[in-house]
């Protein structure tokens, strides 16, 4: 549901006021950015995606149904521009760039995870999506299922999937150690 102060930011922004999509967007970014990371595993793609995607929600903001959040939405926006990402020639070509030296501590911690990170990524993108909303972002089942499209009950089956199979992977993984 939409409160009062962002209802008034989106027919500001409906109305073409750059700054009140500045202020309706700038909590979301980094929200967004988390999303793209934890989907592309790449920081720079995903700088990338989440750019394109406040972009496209600016051009498209009409699209927003009337009384729908804008944060659901957004993030709908970031995880499509995602999936297109990953099916583009030249996602392929970057995954064998190597990785540099200089890595942030939260790319760090993530590296930590490799063979977590790995499944995950393994995961057909329906079934991580929902997982990295749900797990990474913290996000509750109800907002997952606005920011996908789909009723609770569909983002739960997708989440009991891909843990199934993120559970067959990674005792497959120590199974080879």
């Amino acid at each position: 549901m939409v409160d009062s102060r962002e209802a008034a930011l989106i027919a500001r922004v409906r109305m073409g006021h750059e700054l009140a999509y500045a202020e309706l967007l700038a909590p979301l970014l980094p929200l967004g950015a988390r999303l793209a990371y934890g989907l592309l595993q790449d920081r720079c793609a995903a700088e990338d995606c989440v750019q394109e995607a406040a972009l496209r929600a600016w051009r498209r903001i009409e699209n927003l149904e009337p009384g729908r959040s804008f944060r659901p939405w957004f993030l709908g926006i970031v995880a499509n521009r995602c999936r297109e990402a990953r099916r583009s020639s030249w996602w392929l070509f970057s995954t064998w760039l190597p990785v540099p030296d200089d890595v942030p501590d939260v790319e760090i911690d993530w590296l930590r995870w490799a063979d977590l990170r790995t499944a995950v990524g393994r995961l057909p993108y329906r079934l991580r999506v929902a997982i990295v909303l749900h797990f990474y972002l913290d996000m509750p089942l109800e907002d997952v299922a606005a920011t996908l499209g789909l009723r609770i009950a569909g983002v739960k089956t997708r989440i009991n999937q891909g843990l199934r199979r993120l559970r067959t992977a990674m005792e497959a993984e120590v199974k080879d150690r």
